[in-house]
């Protein structure tokens, strides 16, 4: 009996199986490509929005801070989209006629809100709070990227899930202090421009961030600042720490501070606070590398370890 298949059919067997595995293999990473592509994620991106505003403009031009606009972004779970009252504030001043505000002026008048498209916007699934992540040093521009430098608005950052695991598993590479969150141009300390951090003194005693007991807000845990104290008057350090200290003491511009005491509302100087009252001098780290910087803030703001933050036990609970 003659054989059905030629001797060559096995060779094509076996380079049919071998091309066959190749087209799944290029398929699998065409299709991981795909997902990761802006063509998915939006990466770049700059839809046409009802009016073309310009961050750079308002930011870097006209010098306006993040919470003028976005006001929830320290105390809520989204950084809000401004309303149109926010932008009449000014624009019931300046520009009044210019037609490139006629969509702001019909939301005005007609009670409408603009139907702004939302440019960093997560699944329904995901639960990202802003409150927590400007509280714990994380500055504006880890995620949304030089806004003071975007003429118009674009999502510089892929959003996926992968991108916030690897944060989260070494948070200190973009943790600064909580006085530098909204400044756009921060790159960390290094060599030429060091940084110096202290743990916040409160109620005169050096605390761990700690008062009566009681954790500190964040923003009182520690004291960051950008100039060499050493060759300062120790009463400045003193002066820096009520800054940071508890709320009743008030500062004047003449650099001197209410008494708690006072009945009147006189002030008195850091040499008439009584010596009960007065704080220690802080003690200061001089940092260089933003990983040390990062590992220092990292047990200054209780942040939890890197399995912990990863885990998913912290979403899904």
């Amino acid at each position: 009996m003659a054989q059905v298949f030629d001797r060559s059919s096995n060779a094509l067997a076996r380079a049919s199986l071998v091309l066959s595995g190749l087209i799944v293999i290029a398929l699998g990473v065409g299709l991981n490509e795909l997902q990761r592509s802006p063509w998915v994620t939006r990466q770049g991106q700059r839809p046409d929005q009802p009016v073309p505003f310009s961050h750079k403009h308002h930011v870097e031009g006209l010098g306006l801070q993040c919470q003028y606009c976005h006001t929830s972004v320290e105390k809520s779970s989204y950084a809000g989209i401004p309303p149109t009252k926010t932008c009449i504030n000014c624009h019931a001043q300046i520009w009044t006629n210019a037609e490139l505000l006629e969509p702001v002026r019909h939301s005005w008048a007609t009670g409408q809100s603009i139907n702004w498209i939302r440019i960093h916007d997560l699944p329904d699934y995901v639960y990202f709070n802003h409150q927590i992540h400007v509280n714990k040093g994380i500055g504006c521009s880890s995620c949304h990227g030089r806004v003071d430098e975007m003429p118009l608005m674009y999502q510089q950052s892929s959003l996926q899930m992968e991108w916030c695991l690897n944060c989260h598993r070494n948070p200190a590479v973009n943790l600064r202090p909580t006085s530098e969150i909204y400044n756009m141009a921060w790159n960390g300390p290094s060599s030429d421009k060091p940084v110096w951090c202290a743990e916040t003194v409160l109620n005169g005693n050096a605390n761990g961030g700690y008062i009566d007991g009681k954790r500190a807000p964040t923003a009182q845990a520690v004291t960051c600042r950008t100039t060499d104290p050493s060759g300062e008057n120790p009463n400045v350090a003193m002066v820096q720490a009520f800054e940071q200290g508890p709320p009743h003491m008030s500062q004047s511009h003449s650099g001197t501070m209410g008494s708690p005491n006072a009945t009147e509302g006189e002030n008195q100087t850091v040499s008439d606070i009584p010596p009960a009252s007065m704080p220690t001098p802080l003690q200061y780290h001089r940092f260089t590398d933003q990983g040390d910087l990062g590992r220092y803030l990292t047990a200054q703001y209780h942040i939890r370890g890197a399995n912990e933050l990863s885990s998913c036990e912290v979403c899904h609970r």
